[in-house]
């Protein structure tokens, strides 16, 4: 059996694609590009797929990450290649390694982020992020089956600064993988509750990078996750 990793995007309108429907998108293309899965036991085997930290519906996407369980060793170019060709274009196959040693998991611990706030004041933003990084704690809530629930939206993010030179002025992010990670949303409703900051029109968020968390403050830097399995 040999397993591949891969990263994927969603781009442009298939940013609302919903996890549940890139999974029954994915594994139609893995049939139609005659992938050779390895499929789990019992009543109704599925094609052995594992992903890692889905990115939220609406936000769009240049490091989604998932694993593949193969019958059979294949050149990862050539699957790369198969797999974006069946899959719609902005579901994207942007690599595909096979994989080393360690769990790929662990190697996400932290994504970058990108929120565009289009006609923004920089200076209005600029105040907003300062005044969040300077509290001890933000919480904010998330409406869950379970009922409400309150997360800590500042202990989750790792640097924040403002692109005030952007069109639109975007807040980049590093936020700490948790259990529950803390969305992009879930920052701005954070903004909103310590400064009162308000977008004038509907953010749009991407998630430029994930990967090992190395740095403090502004001087971070995010391993990449996949650079061990091409070291080979």
């Amino acid at each position: 059996m040999q397993k591949l990793r891969v990263r994927f995007a969603k781009r442009g309108r298939l940013r609302f694609t919903s996890h549940r429907d890139f999974q029954r998108a994915f594994e139609r293309a893995l049939r139609r590009a005659d992938v050779p899965m390895a499929y789990s036991h019992g009543f109704t085997p599925h094609p052995k797929v594992s992903y890692a930290g889905a990115a939220p519906t609406g936000a769009a996407s240049e490091a989604e990450y998932l694993e593949l369980s193969l019958t059979r060793a294949c050149d990862p170019r050539e699957v790369r290649a198969a797999l974006d060709e069946a899959l719609p274009p902005g579901l994207d196959i942007v690599e595909v390694v096979e994989a080393g040693p360690g769990a790929l998991a662990d190697r996400l611990q932290a994504s970058q982020w990108r929120i565009d706030l289009p006609g923004a004041s920089p200076r209005e933003v600029t105040a907003a992020v300062e005044t969040f990084q300077a509290a001890e704690s933000v919480e904010v809530e998330r409406l869950t089956k379970n009922g409400v629930r309150r997360l800590d939206a500042r202990r989750a993010v790792l640097s924040a600064s403002v692109d005030e030179a952007a069109d639109p002025v975007a807040v980049r992010l590093v936020v700490r993988h948790q259990s529950p990670t803390v969305r992009p949303d879930e920052v701005l409703a954070g903004l909103l509750s310590v400064a009162g900051f308000v977008p004038p029109a509907p953010p749009r968020s991407i998630r430029l990078a994930q990967g090992t968390w190395d740095g403090d403050g502004d001087g971070y830097r995010l391993g990449d996750p996949l650079a061990a399995d091409r070291a080979g």
